[in-house]
């Protein structure tokens, strides 16, 4: 496992991350997309109706910022013929973006735009390739304060000649429609991200702070470049409401993780909580993995709809704590497989065994990616930051209950975590555990902690 992952590591070569003005994005991006829940059929009210569900059920209160209008929120195929501006759709947004902007403003929230490195949106707007200082201006003057920058559309004269091997540990063989890049290709020097970098500049000319989040999809290798782009990058194509996808594209985005620390952040597409036909547990998972990924958290539901549980799963204060700690940046990493060997990619086979430290001590995951519920076992010296002999008191995640004070020997065994589920366990400094250790002395080789 270790040599397979030095060599992955050393083949990143990651980048320190762009500076932002105002320090947006120093942190993973909390808030809501309208795509997932709405495709086109957008308008001013429902975003105002987000903006107030996002106050009313507490969600800004738990962090959640951001109101992110997605594709279609434009005049089709035209801007205005002096400015080249583009043109909001008045019959969507009567008051305009500007004024839509600062309704959102009004309720201590930010606001986000849509467009496209292309010449036209994904569902065929204008787009902002060629245009990029027009577009930065006009977002700057509506009070935009976020960014969803697409790849659709892309002119011929930009399209890159050869595109990255997305799968880890294969090699992708090159077919007719499909060119792949050699060992060694500099990314960076792309055709993408010249259009990337693009708006970059513009968006750097304007004295608004906007939060840049690229939607290249991953082809261009863009975790190898992101950071010097921009705050959050997309490593993966749609994300759907399907349990599987979501694993396949968990998976992918774990081999781009160490790329990711403050101001820069592998984006694996947003939220489908709260959308059929996911279950309880299943939005459980997809919560924990993206959380513990360092990922932009955006909620892609109709959140004048969305059931109360999961609500709570968007709330949870412990996964959040984690996703937007100060302290440190960097992600929860894999510290063993599972289902599939250690670090080798299998479509729906992620990592199932998950550590990160972040303030409040080491977050730990366990994902149960079998179909009847199973034991978990892992021993304390298998985790990264655990210190052997240490005491440590131990709450559960989800619920916040302590599960008791244990010194760091031996294993830990959880008992039939259920199918698709996700146990999350936070390992906080023991000293108030003097009092109350349940496990003492070398000789207790096993912890058996029930949930």
């Amino acid at each position: 496992m270790l040599t397979i992952f030095a060599f992955f590591l050393a083949s990143l070569s990651p980048v320190l991350s762009v500076a932002a003005k105002g320090g947006v994005g120093r942190l993973p991006a909390l808030g809501f997309n309208s795509w997932n829940a709405f495709h086109c059929d957008i308008d001013e009210s429902k975003f105002l109706t987000a903006a107030q569900k996002i106050v009313d059920l507490g969600l800004k209160d738990a962090g959640y910022e951001y109101v992110n209008i997605d594709d279609c929120w434009s005049m089709k195929d035209q801007r205005d013929p002096k400015t080249h501006a583009m043109l909001p759709n008045m019959t969507k947004f009567p008051d305009g973006i500007d004024g839509l902007a600062k309704k959102i403003h009004d309720m201590g929230l930010k606001i986000g735009i849509y467009s496209s490195a292309g010449t036209k949106t994904c569902e065929q707007y204008p787009a902002s390739i060629n245009y990029e200082d027009v577009d930065a201006k006009s977002f700057s003057d509506w009070g935009i304060d976020y960014l969803k920058y697409d790849n659709c559309f892309v002119p011929d004269n930009m399209k890159d000649d050869c595109q990255f091997c997305m799968t880890p540990n294969t090699t992708c063989q090159d077919t007719a429609q499909d060119k792949y890049c050699p060992a060694g290709y500099d990314y960076s020097k792309s055709k993408t991200a010249q259009r990337y970098n693009a708006m970059r500049d513009a968006l750097n000319k304007q004295t608004r702070p906007i939060l840049y989040s690229l939607c290249e999809w991953g082809t261009a290798g863009v975790h190898f470049w992101g950071n010097t782009t921009a705050q959050s990058w997309r490593t993966t194509g749609d994300i759907s409401p399907n349990f599987t996808a979501i694993l396949t594209i968990a998976n992918l985005n774990t081999f781009t993780l160490d790329s990711v620390d403050f101001g820069g952040h592998s984006d694996p597409d947003m939220l489908e909580i709260g959308n059929a036909p996911l279950t309880n547990v299943q939005e459980r998972t997809h919560f924990a993995l993206w959380a513990v990924m360092k990922s932009p958290l955006l909620i892609g539901t109709d959140l004048d709809k969305i059931k109360p549980s999961s609500v709570a799963i968007l709330k949870n204060k412990n996964l959040l704590a984690f996703n937007q700690d100060d302290v440190y940046g960097k992600p929860a990493f894999p510290f063993k497989w599972g289902s599939a060997p250690d670090w080798t990619y299998v479509p729906n086979k992620p990592a199932e065994y998950w550590a990160g430290q972040y303030k409040e001590g080491i977050m730990i995951l366990l994902f149960n990616n079998h179909d009847t519920a199973k034991d978990y076992t892992f021993a304390f010296r298998e985790v990264p930051g655990v210190k052997l002999g240490q005491k440590y008191h131990v709450v559960d995640g989800w619920t916040d209950n302590d599960l008791g004070c244990f010194t760091a020997t031996g294993s830990v065994v959880i008992p039939k975590i259920a199918a698709s589920d996700t146990v999350v366990l936070i390992l906080k400094d023991g000293a108030s555990c003097l009092k109350k250790l349940k496990v003492r002395g070398a000789r207790e080789r096993n912890v058996i902690i029930p949930l």
